[in-house]
C-alpha cells in the first residue's frame, strides 16, 4: 500500500478532530450546494440555504456552523435564536444580497404606492425585516401567486423577478440587482456548451438572464437540479449554475455526467471557508452571527409566512 500523502494526512487528521469536536459541543455543521468539495464531506448535511436552516432548526444541536455566506448564517439564526449560530469566515459575503438595503427598499417601496414587496432570501435579515414575504429559486412563482396585490415589487434579484413574471399574471417591478456569476452567463455560452455536448439536457437556474432561461429544458433550484437530474431518462446534464454544485450533483447520480455551462460561474465568496475555518470556529467559537431581536422577529415574518404556503 502507497502511503498517503502528507497534505492528505494533515487534511484527514483535521477532518477527525472536526468531526469529534462538533461532538463534542453537540454542533450541526451545515454547507450550502456551492461549497468545496471538502467542505460539503465534514457536513452533517448539504443543500440550499433555506431548507438547511430550516432542518438545522428542528435539530438538538446547541450550536449551527454554517458554511456558506454571511446571509445564510443569518437567517439560520432568525430560525434559531436560542443556538449558537457561526460562521465560519465572516468575510463570505454575497454581492447580490448587498445590492439592496432597507432605506433604500422603503423609499422604493414608498414610491411605487406600498405595495407588497417580495425579498429574496438571499438578502439580508435587515432588508427581511421590511419586507412582506420572502421566497427561494424554488418557490418564488408560488409566493407570487399567493399575494392579493396585482403589483408586487421583487427584491434583490431582477432575473428572478422576470422568472417570476413570465409564470404570473402579476405585474412584477425590478430592482437592479443580480448574482454576478448568474447574470454573466450568456445564450452565447450556452449554445456552446450544448454544441459541446449535444446529447445533454440544459438545467438553469432561475437567477440566470431570461434569454438564458429560454434556452433551458428544465428551471430548477440548485437542489431541484439534483432531484431533476435523478428522475430523467437522461444521462447527461449541462449545469446553468455555479460549479460548485457540480460535487454533489455527480456525488447523488455517479452514473450520470455533468458539465459546466461556463467555467466563469464560479463564485469566489462560496470558496472562502477552508477546512482550517471550520476547526478554528468551532474550537474557539469565531465567527458568531447574531441579528437584532426587533429585526429578527420582523424578519422572521416575512420567512415564515413563505414558509406557511409551502
Amino acid at each position: 500500500m502507497k502511503d498517503q500523502p502528507i497534505n492528505q494526512i494533515k487534511t484527514n487528521k483535521i477532518e477527525t478532530k472536526i468531526r469529534d469536536i462538533a461532538k463534542e459541543k453537540n454542533a450541526i455543521i451545515l454547507a450550502h450546494n456551492y461549497q468545496p468539495a471538502g467542505i460539503q464531506e465534514i457536513a452533517d448535511l448539504c443543500g440550499d440555504s433555506l431548507e438547511l436552516s430550516i432542518l438545522a432548526s428542528k435539530t438538538q444541536a446547541d450550536i449551527i456552523l454554517f458554511c456558506g455566506v454571511h446571509f445564510m448564517a443569518e437567517t439560520a439564526y432568525i430560525l434559531s435564536p436560542d443556538k449558537t449560530v457561526l460562521l465560519p469566515n465572516p468575510d463570505a459575503g454575497c454581492p447580490m444580497a448587498d445590492m439592496v438595503d432597507p432605506d433604500a427598499l422603503g423609499a422604493k417601496k414608498k414610491s411605487l404606492g406600498n405595495i407588497p414587496v417580495i425579498t429574496y432570501v438571499n438578502s439580508s435579515a435587515a432588508v427581511k425585516a421590511v419586507s412582506d414575504i420572502c421566497c427561494t429559486s424554488a418557490n418564488v412563482i408560488k409566493v407570487a401567486n399567493s399575494i392579493e396585490a396585482d403589483k408586487i415589487l421583487m427584491t434583490p434579484d431582477k432575473n428572478l423577478a422576470q422568472y417570476a413574471a413570465a409564470n404570473t399574471n402579476k405585474k412584477i417591478h425590478l430592482w437592479e440587482g443580480y448574482c454576478p456569476f448568474h447574470n454573466n452567463l450568456t445564450a452565447r455560452d450556452v449554445t456552446l456548451a450544448k454544441a459541446a455536448h449535444p446529447k445533454a439536457l440544459f438545467i438553469a437556474h432561475p437567477e440566470c438572464p431570461p434569454e438564458v432561461l429560454e434556452l433551458a429544458d428544465s428551471i430548477q433550484s440548485t437542489s431541484g437540479m439534483i432531484k431533476f437530474a435523478g428522475e430523467s431518462d437522461k444521462n447527461e446534464f449541462i449545469l446553468g449554475t455555479e460549479t460548485g454544485l457540480i460535487y454533489p450533483i455527480s456525488k447523488a447520480h455517479p452514473d450520470k455526467k455533468f458539465y459546466p455551462a461556463s467555467d466563469k460561474m464560479y463564485c469566489v465568496d462560496m470558496k472562502k471557508i477552508t477546512l482550517e475555518h471550520v476547526l478554528d470556529s468551532l474550537e474557539n467559537l469565531t465567527g458568531e452571527i447574531k441579528v437584532p431581536e426587533d429585526i429578527r422577529v420582523a424578519a422572521l415574518g416575512s420567512v415564515q409566512k413563505m414558509i406557511d404556503i409551502n
